[in-house]
Order: structure tokens, then sequence, then C-alpha cells
């Protein structure tokens, strides 16, 4: 084995192969002949797919400069170095199946990246800088711990597909919402009892997933009209047939802290806080700059965090909604896609921003 392993990697270096095959070699350390003298300067794309590697070495980037792609799917990876950031060209990472209980800052170095797979592994939480991958169009993180995303998960503008199946998260930010280009969002088999209000409001996101959130019973409107998988939801909920106040009740577990209050038809006007919070998100949203002439005293950091992503926007009108919400609720056996959603008893909720929006709200409309 190591004899053909040295002519596959000498042939590559002779021949200035692109793409190298180091797959099923039962590889325990990264092959050394790899990081002689000047290394594989013309390799884009190597693949170390089901060996038995533990870590990589640090420097990995002097010497394959130029990789593109890079696989090490069903290995025995415990840690990345710190060195992997300096992949400059580095577009495809596949972490998938190995041993990960942690992912270093310097991962938000890899400013080309466009896919990162590192599903089946021991996360339990991500570093902020993953934020930094603004290139970033697909993330699977399905089968590890983690029990949250990071809030600067928004910033990977061009993020299309997310995926963060059987993890342990009760609930995600809602800075998720403002990533405008995710098409595909699956959370199946967490332990989500909310969605933020947002979700589905952006037209691009079109499939989510959140089958096997057995405690989740509601689903913000949005998702009305799109394909969305359900099953296994709200199961071990009987409120449906105790009473819509009780339905409701449970479909609104799991709201965010800054709720203050919850509006209801006979609410005919609106808090004087929230008034406050809208008129300053009007100035925030037409002049951002103006915030800044404000004294930093008035609003704590919690508000100005609020300001700039509210908790969510009136499924009727699109107002911006701040510390009180106006819902209402749809049970989904009562839809049109009772038929399409048979094991689930999660209801539909629209959020809206007045007792106005919430008596003339149409699910269908």
């Amino acid at each position: 084995m190591a004899t053909e392993l040295h002519e596959t990697i000498f042939m590559a270096k002779q021949g200035r192969h692109k793409n190298l095959f180091l797959n099923y070699k039962n590889l325990n350390i990264f092959p050394v002949e790899l990081l002689k003298d000047e290394g594989l300067q013309f390799l884009e794309r190597l693949y170390m797919k089901r060996n038995s590697l533990t870590t990589l070495p640090d420097n990995l980037a002097q010497k394959l400069p130029n990789l593109i792609e890079l696989y090490l799917h069903s290995n025995n990876i415990i840690i990345i170095p710190e060195a992997i950031g300096n992949l400059a060209r580095l577009q495809s990472l596949d972490l998938s199946n190995n041993a990960l209980q942690m992912l270093c800052p310097e991962i938000g170095r890899l400013r080309s990246l466009r896919h990162l797979r590192l599903s089946n592994n021991q996360l339990k939480c991500l570093p902020p800088e993953i934020g930094d991958l603004q290139d970033l169009e697909t993330l699977d993180l399905a089968m590890n711990q983690l029990m949250s995303l990071p809030d600067r998960l928004h910033r990977c503008h061009s993020l299309q597909n997310l995926t963060v199946d059987h993890n342990l998260l009760s609930h995600v930010p809602r800075q998720l919402c403002w990533l405008h280009r995710l098409n595909q969002l699956s959370m199946a088999a967490n332990r989500l009892t909310f969605l933020p209000l947002d979700l589905g409001r952006s037209r691009e996101l079109q499939f989510v997933f959140v089958d096997n959130n057995v405690d989740l019973k509601g689903l913000p409107s949005y998702l009305y009209n799109k394909v969305i998988g359900c099953s296994g939801c709200g199961v071990s909920s009987q409120a449906l047939e105790e009473g819509m106040g009780v339905a409701l009740t449970e479909a609104l577990v799991g709201l965010p802290a800054e709720v203050k209050l919850i509006g209801s038809q006979t609410d005919n006007v609106v808090p004087l806080e929230e008034l406050a919070m809208r008129t300053m998100h009007r100035i925030y949203h037409h002049h951002p700059a103006g915030l800044n002439l404000l004294p930093s005293i008035i609003l704590p950091k919690s508000l100005l965090d609020l300001l700039q992503f509210p908790l969510g926007h009136c499924h009727r009108c699109s107002q911006a909604m701040f510390t009180i919400i106006y819902p209402k609720l749809f049970p989904l056996r009562d839809t049109a896609l009772a038929g399409v959603h048979r094991r689930t008893t999660v209801s539909f909720v629209a959020y809206c921003c007045s007792s106005r929006c919430l008596q003339t709200f149409d699910l269908q409309g």
C-alpha cells in the first residue's frame, strides 16, 4: 500500500495533476510525500475520504496553496489547525463524518469558501467568525450537538442552503430571516418550540423542513404558500381539541423575550413604547446615520439591536414590530393543506401589528 501511495503521489507531482484521489487508503497520518519540497503547487482538488486521519498538517496551505476543493469525509479528525485559514482559494470543504468537537475561528478567513459540510460530527457550538464567509452558499451542520446558531450567521449573504437537522436547537435567531438568498432551510428533528415571526417572508425561501419537532405548535403564516415539511410536529398537543384559546397559547410558547404584550382584536390602541420604536425604526431605515446623532444613553443596546433586527413584520401590512404582536391562529387541519400534511397538529400563526390588521388578515388572501 505504501509503495502504491508513493507512486500515485509521485505521478501527480510529475504530471502536475490538478486532481488527486487518495480515498480508501487506510491512512492514519497525512502523507509526508504531499508535503516534501515544494509540495503539489498545481493541485486543486484533493480527495481523502474514508481514511483514519485525526488531524491536518499546519503547513497544508504552504504546500498545497492552490487547493480549491478538499474532501475529508469519513475520517477520525478531532481538530483542524488554525492554519486552515490560509487556504485562500478553497471553495469546497467536506469534513462530514468525523469527530470534530470544535471549529477554530480561523475558518472565517476562508473568504472564497462556497460549500462547507460538517454533518455527523460532535460540534456543540460554532464560532461567530463563520459569519465572515460571505461567499458561502451551502452549509450542512446536520447530526451534531448544536444548541444554538451564531447570530452573525446572517452575514453569510450568499447562503442558499442551510441544513441543521438532528441537533439540539430550541430556537433559531431571527436574524436568519435576513438571509435573502436562502432557498432551502432544513431544521428537522430538533427541539424547536418557536420559529421567527418573519420566517418565509423572503420570496427566495421556498423550502422549509421542520419535521419531528414535537413541541413546535405554530408556523408563521408566511410559510403557507411554501413547500414545508412538518410531519411529526405538535403531535404531543391536545390543545386543538380543548379550544382555540389554548391552541394559540401553546403556539406562542417560546416567544422572544422582547415581546412584552400580546394584543387582541379588542385592543384598539398600540402602546406608546411600540409607537416610539416604530418611529425610530423609520428614521433608521431611511436614514441609517440618523441614529448616530442621538445620545447613546437614550436606548439600551438591546433596543438598538432591535431597531436593526425587529421581531418581525406584520403579516398583513409589513409594518415592523418590536414589543407587541397581535396573533391569529389558523389550524392546518382546517386549511387546503390538510390532505397533504396528515401526521401533524400544527397551526399557522399570523403575526399582525394592530387589531385592525388582525381583523382583516386572510391566510389565503
